[in-house]
């Protein structure tokens, strides 16, 4: 098959070595079920597994902080707002009709 030229393409001289299919096949099965790959492999499926978990704990936690920031805090800025504008309308009030302003406690 790599011996006959094919139209527009490139032809590439074959391997040095490899004789048969057979063999380099045999090679790689013998390579995927050595105890070192089965290892690596497990741990990559541990570590994907923890990841996993890690990720999905991370949003749980973020979605109870997100909505406890929206429902206590949130009130209360605006309430803090609120009485910031209602000491600076009375200090407003009180420079317009002349009577002496008095310090913000």
């Amino acid at each position: 098959m790599a011996s006959q030229p094919r139209r527009g393409g490139v032809s590439l001289p074959e391997r040095r070595g490899a004789k048969s299919g057979e063999n380099s096949s045999s090679v790689i099965a013998r390579l995927r079920e050595s105890p070192i790959v089965l290892r690596g492999r497990q741990a990559a499926c541990d570590a994907a597994f923890v990841t996993k978990k890690l990720l999905k704990s991370t949003g749980k936690a973020a979605w109870i902080a997100g909505t406890t920031f929206l429902v206590l805090v949130v009130p209360l800025i605006i309430e803090m707002d609120r009485e910031q504008q209602l000491n600076e309308l009375e200090l407003q009030q009180a420079s317009l009709l002349g009577t002496p302003s008095q310090p913000p406690k």
